[in-house]
């Protein structure tokens, strides 16, 4: 069963960092993300990989094709 994805504000309290820390390591790279509109998303197992330094696990969200 899949968790469900974290917002910005739960992967900074998990981090124990700023939510703006969390936007900087995700578009420097760093931190896996998925954007849903003007939010991000994150996946709970990538996060800890992130906090372990460990590379993040295949992703199990399943992307949107483009808009028809």
């Amino acid at each position: 069963m899949l968790e469900p994805l974290w917002t910005a504000k739960e992967v900074a309290a998990y981090l124990n960092v700023s939510r703006q820390t969390v936007y900087n390591c995700t578009l420097d790279g760093r931190l896996p993300g998925l954007r849903v509109g003007s939010l991000w998303r994150y996946e709970p197992a990538a996060v800890r990989a992130y906090a372990r330094g460990e590379a993040p696990p295949a992703s199990t969200v399943v992307p949107f094709g483009p808009r028809r």
